[in-house]
């Protein structure tokens, strides 16, 4: 199996130095790790794109790349995974019933008035419009280490070791568009047979936080962290549905508040990730 992968993961975010974070260059590196020991990924296959080498004009080039060599039948398993700060932005398309994106935070990160510049924040629209081109045999893999929304906030998740990865729209109009709104994951969107075949894994719920956490004396997503230790400890022999379980098991001994979610069809649940 011809495989490919892109590991995100940004700390600092030009225009907001107060909005940094922690864990999120050691999931990209974590992930990486594990897309090589374990998923039969060789090193050279995993691009990484960490800090100020994460723009949105640069993720979005390596994802094009890699859809463009899986048409060309280069590749036929995917994986992307994005640790960073998540956020929403009103519908502008005027197809969406809840009126509210969700997006996705990148280093170059910019407002354009009193919403966020479209050249400077990747929305789930986008992602999957991309995704959609990808041909049929070949299976994608996503994991989103962000928080959907600022919504499911609680005290518990703005202890001194744990950040909430959200980043609030960016001035009280387009709060007041979004708030109260159904966030969407990726999942949610195009329930096609075409879509179905991808595999999502998000941090959280899609009205809950993710956190960027001290764990054993490091930074790290919460549901990053969990995921890479029950692949190793596993050998990664689990199914993903056993893998999600043990997950959450591990996220709720923790008193993380935030619930992994899962979304593919039963076939691929069934399945070990990476084959």
């Amino acid at each position: 199996m011809a495989k490919k992968a892109l590991c995100v993961g940004i700390n600092r975010f030009r225009h907001y130095p107060s909005a940094a974070l922690n864990g999120c260059v050691n999931d990209a590196k974590e992930m990486k790790n594990l897309l090589t020991t374990y998923f039969g990924f060789n090193r050279n296959s995993v691009a990484t794109l960490t800090d100020a080498k994460a723009t949105k004009e640069r993720i979005m080039a390596k994802l094009q790349a890699m859809v463009d060599g899986a048409i060309a039948g280069k590749y036929d398993y995917l994986v992307f995974s994005f640790s960073s700060h998540g956020t929403q932005v009103p519908d502008t398309g005027g197809d969406e019933t809840d009126s509210a994106d969700e997006a996705f935070c990148p280093y170059d990160l910019a407002q354009d008035g009193d919403r966020w510049h479209a050249d400077h924040i990747i929305t789930d629209d986008e992602l999957n419009s991309l995704f959609a081109a990808i041909p049929a045999k070949v299976t994608l893999e996503v994991y989103l280490d962000t928080c959907h929304s600022g919504t499911g906030l609680r005290a518990i998740d703005l202890l001194h070791d744990r950040k909430p990865r959200y980043m609030p729209p960016p001035s009280l109009k387009a709060f007041l568009q979004v708030e109260g709104l159904r966030t969407r994951t990726l999942g949610d969107l195009q329930r096609s047979e075409e879509s179905v075949r991808h595999i999502l894994w998000s941090g959280c719920k899609a009205d809950q936080t993710s956190a960027d956490a001290c764990i054993e004396g490091n930074w790290h997503g919460a549901f990053t962290y969990s995921l890479c230790r029950e692949i190793r400890s596993s050998n990664n022999e689990l199914t993903r549905e056993e893998l999600l379980k043990k997950i959450k098991a591990g996220l709720k001994s923790g008193r993380y508040t935030q619930i992994p979610q899962l979304e593919c069809d039963q076939t691929k649940k069934n399945g070990i990730s990476g084959n």
